[in-house]
Formats: structure tokens, sequence, C-alpha cells
């Protein structure tokens, strides 16, 4: 593995500021000060310090994709109601990132990494959450509009989506902010009313034809497409 995506997977520091490092004369290998780029190490065999500090590759970390029905609620505890956590069973505790109300379905992740969970659950990291929405009334294209261009909400207008039309009373939208019931207000803002919620997309993960009620671990390039979005927000 070349020494600057290392020290970044090892949480230190981004690979750019990694290369920077490395530049500096801050980064030893096996004791030996490395100020090239290209280096590569061997994460089982090179001993690697930084500011003198011993970096370590992080523990294995479990990431997971559910389909959540309606009716769980998306917390770790919520007493009298059935969780997110009723529905997976994987070694360690996991913790879902972000929220998906009781009523809506579709993709939640829940992961035991701390760092993934703090970036994707912070208001400040703007990442695409995709939704199917299905409206009680006909929705005209100028409330498709407003909708995509922002309405006020609970005193404040939303940031622009992107809306697309799925039939007479259904459409898509994707949105980089997650306020509370959000798209249920949007939708009272332009006089109407949300009957369904389906959430196909968090950022780069996809739910696919993933069973409802049911949960997958996420692929290595998955795991991967998430560090990289967590890389360019630095």
């Amino acid at each position: 593995m070349r020494l600057h995506k290392y020290l970044s997977l090892c949480g230190v520091c981004s690979r750019r500021c990694a290369e920077e490092h490395i530049k500096a004369g801050r980064v030893t290998v096996n004791g030996r000060k490395v100020r090239v780029m290209g280096v590569t190490v061997d994460p089982a065999a090179d001993r690697v310090e930084h500011d003198g500090s011993l970096v370590l590759p992080p523990a294995e970390h479990v990431t997971v994709a559910l389909h959540k029905p309606r009716g769980f609620v998306t917390s770790c505890r919520h007493p009298g109601e059935r969780t997110v956590l009723d529905l997976i069973s994987v070694p360690g505790r996991v913790y879902p990132i972000g929220r998906l109300d009781k009523d809506s379905t579709g993709l939640v992740l829940l992961t035991d990494d701390g760092r993934l969970h703090l970036a994707l659950s912070h208001p400040s990291f703007d990442h695409e959450k995709e939704y199917e929405v299905r409206v009680r009334r006909a929705i005209r294209d100028e409330d498709l509009a407003a909708l995509a261009s922002g309405v006020v909400i609970l005193g404040k207008k939303t940031r622009p989506a992107q809306v697309e039309r799925l039939g007479p009373r259904a459409f898509r939208m994707t949105l980089r902010e997650g306020r509370n019931r959000q798209i249920r207000r949007m939708a009272e803002a332009v006089g109407n009313e949300v009957l369904s919620l389906h959430r196909v997309r968090v950022g780069p993960i996809v739910l696919g034809e993933l069973p409802e009620g049911r949960f997958r671990y996420l692929s290595g390039a998955e795991n991967e497409a998430l560090l990289k979005l967590l890389e360019t927000k630095k």
C-alpha cells in the first residue's frame, strides 16, 4: 500500500495532507525518514511513525445497509417501539447513521465506525440522500420547481434540491441536508401531503434489490467509496 494512503486509512490525516507530511520529513518507515512519494509499506511488517508516534492500522469495522420497513424507529433504543437494531444481527454493536422516520422506508446505514458515523451524521457533511416520494394530490410542475429551488419550513428556507417527476403524484428528490421530517414539511409547504417516503440512496450507497427488512454488509468497493467521500470533506 502507498504510504500516503496508509496514513489516511489509519486516520492520521487526508491523503493530500499525508503527502505534505511525508515531504516535510514527519514520517518514518522502519526508523528511516521518508521524504519522497511513491514509497509502499506492508502494514503487517513495516513500522510506520508519524511525528514519533506509531501508526497502527484501524480495527476492522462493520458497516451494513438495511432496508427499513415502515413502523420501525431509527434508533438504538426506544421504549415501546421496534427499532432498526431489531432487524440486525452482526458481531459487536452498530449504530444507525442519521435518521429515517418511523413511517418511512428504505435505506439505512449502520456502523461501528465512530469516525464514519460522526462524519455522515453531522449537518455540515452534505452528502446526497435520494428519495422516492408519493403524495396525496396531483403535484403541479410549479410545485416541483418550488421544491427544487427551496421552500421555507420552520422559518428557514431549504437548500436547493434535485427533483424529478415520476408520475402525477410521485417524484424523486435528492437532498444535501437532513432536517427533521424535511420532505414531509416541504410537501406541506406547497399544499400537499406525503403518503409514502422511500430512501433509495445515501451518498454512494444504493438500496438496490435488497428485500424489505433485510440487511447486507457493504462490499469492499462500497467501503472504499465511503472513505473517499470522507476524504473530499477534509
